[in-house]
């Protein structure tokens, strides 16, 4: 079991940048290739970014490809997602998930484990 714990969303302009983070407990995090996922009003969640155990792989959608940067830091347990130049687009509620594997994926139904999510509104 693994117990995933989003923050630091919030309500920023367009241009702005912002940093979620999402704590993990209960298994050994390097053991978990992680994912960030998003659902906006009214639409089904979609692909953002994912990342391999190690850090040394990573995918991202093509919406947010050159502007949001996900990263790991497996000694502290913690997935992070650096989200750069945002737009009003970018506004959802945004989940981190694990997967039980350490090979990344972008498919949600992969993932095994879901945060309780993090909400992020840029106005513009």
């Amino acid at each position: 079991q693994v117990l995933l714990v989003e923050s630091g969303g919030g309500l920023v302009q367009a241009g702005d940048s912002l940093r979620l983070s999402c704590a993990a407990s209960g298994r050994t995090f390097s053991n978990y290739a992680m994912g960030w996922f998003r659902q906006a009003p009214g639409k089904e969640r979609e692909f953002v970014s994912a990342i391999d155990w190690s850090g040394g792989s990573t995918s991202y959608a093509d919406s947010v490809k050159g502007r949001f940067t996900i990263s790991r830091d497996n000694a502290n347990s913690t997935l992070y997602m650096q989200m750069d130049s945002l737009k009003s687009e970018d506004t959802a509620v945004y989940y981190c998930a694990a997967r039980s594997t350490r090979f990344k994926s972008q498919n949600g139904e992969a993932y095994g484990y879901w945060g309780q999510g993090t909400q992020v509104t840029v106005s513009s």
